[in-house]
């Protein structure tokens, strides 16, 4: 099997890989050769037996996908976007990458299928972001998308794109709209979102935090375990049974900030829940009040995705997979 990772040099494209490489298989077929694709030349995993080809590759340009398409990968994580801050913000720039990139990357893949019979599976990560206010107190599967930010907007649109070029047996096309990933290792990053991971991530390094929003926000979390999980699932999944509606609203945990801060000062102590300052930022608090914050996901639980059932859960796998199992490294 040939499996390709489009957005392979972020966190989840890496983590993902490691789980492939040390899995060595996708379901029931091996992995003989990994294409890792990003803006930026993606590191190379250790202990792959097979073959590796690491690709600086801009998505928004057409050639680009034509060349990852004629590999012909037999399966494609899209994983490639800008985050929901920086799409907001520069508009251009959002559409060429989270709209563009994936239209260019679907069409590439049709004309590859009519030059040859080609038809991959291409698992796509959404996002949350594609519903809109006003919400139900839980949102069900069959809740519209009515975004209210262009990240949201181009997320949407895209999974439309995926349902038809499904349906017109370009290919076996699956979407996972993912939760707000949390905890985040690395630095910080231009999402809106980036604050639900900072104020543990950062006190749990022994930093101090930023948080913008008030304490009961409340928002739909999984962690890097979990949605590493989702993509691998999303992958092996028997797709008869996903029916017409590509997407699906992944499983996750409703929490509130201050929930979350209870976990950290249950986890790691006063002191660490103590490096959290408040500063509120408007801007921030427009984008949030205007998110999702609690699921009924059934159709993807029915279909056997798994998510995470505390933050306490959540914060100690952070410590384990980030900082060796101890805290303010």
């Amino acid at each position: 099997m040939h499996i390709l990772i489009i957005g392979a040099a972020g966190m989840i494209g890496r983590k993902l890989t490691e789980r492939l490489v040390a899995d060595g298989r996708l379901g029931n077929s091996a992995i003989e050769r990994l294409t890792l694709a990003d803006v930026v030349v993606p590191p190379a995993p250790q202990g792959f037996g097979g073959k590796v080809e690491t690709v600086a590759a801009d998505l928004s340009e057409p050639a680009t996908a034509a060349r990852l398409a004629a590999a012909r990968p037999d399966v494609i994580y899209h994983l490639a976007a800008i985050v929901s801050g920086e799409a907001e913000a520069n508009f251009d720039k959002g559409y060429s990458i989270n709209l563009d990139g994936t239209r260019f990357l679907l069409e590439a893949i049709r004309q590859e299928g009519l030059r040859q019979p080609y038809k991959p599976r291409l698992v796509f990560t959404s996002s949350i972001a594609v519903f809109g206010a006003p919400f139900p107190e839980v949102i069900p599967d069959e809740f519209f998308t009515t975004p209210l930010t262009s990240y949201g907007t181009q997320k949407a649109i895209s999974e439309l794109l995926l349902a038809d070029y499904t349906r017109k047996g370009f290919i076996e096309g699956i979407g996972i709209r993912l939760p707000t990933i949390c905890i985040r290792p690395g630095k910080p990053n231009k999402a809106a979102s980036g604050f639900f991971s900072n104020i543990l991530r950062e006190p749990l390094a022994g930093h101090e935090a930023i948080l913008p929003v008030s304490s009961d926000v409340r928002h739909w979390f999984a962690s890097p375990r979990a949605a590493v999980g989702f993509l691998v699932h999303a992958g092996t999944l028997d797709l008869a049974k996903v029916g017409p509606r590509r997407s699906l609203s992944m499983p996750g945990l409703s929490a509130t900030v201050g929930e979350e801060i209870e976990a950290l000062r249950r986890v790691a102590g006063e002191k660490a829940a103590g490096l959290i300052r408040r500063v509120p930022d408007e801007t921030i608090i427009r984008i949030v009040d205007g998110w999702a914050t609690n699921f009924d996901p059934k159709r993807a639980l029915a279909l056997g995705f798994k998510a995470d059932t505390d933050f306490d859960a959540i914060i100690r796998s952070h410590i384990e997979d980030e900082l060796g199992g101890r805290i303010g490294r």
